[in-house]
């Protein structure tokens, strides 16, 4: 059921710490982490505790916990000094989604070209 924890879910495994990550921020709401595959030299993922297949669905169920998604995406660029960054949200194979738990990509440090590829 949308919301609830999903055992075949990576991300849900990492909230739920059955599975280590770099975590840099906890929220009630949000878990923030280290990508592993880092693409700037600030890669952290912001999730929101709760399980929905991507930002779409988050953002149509909780709005507030998107909010509280997005927030943290700003304190996770404050604690790493970023003057500017960019917040990603992959919704759909067609744009790059691979996890099926809606999450927000932190990227800075590095200048970021646009359009991105």
């Amino acid at each position: 059921m949308a919301g609830e924890a999903q055992e075949d879910c990576l991300f849900c495994k990492i909230v739920a710490r059955h599975i280590p990550a770099t975590i840099v921020r906890e929220t009630d709401t949000t878990v923030a982490f280290r990508d592993i595959n880092p693409q700037a030299p600030t890669h952290v993922l912001v999730i929101p505790k709760v399980h929905y297949a991507d930002a779409a669905e988050l953002a149509a169920a909780e709005p507030a916990i998107a909010a509280d998604v997005l927030r943290e995406a700003r304190s996770v660029a404050d604690e790493d000094k970023l003057d500017s960054y960019r917040i990603v949200f992959n919704t759909g194979s067609g744009a790059g989604q691979t996890v099926w738990h809606a999450h927000a990509h932190v990227l800075g440090g590095r200048g970021l070209e646009w359009p991105p590829g």
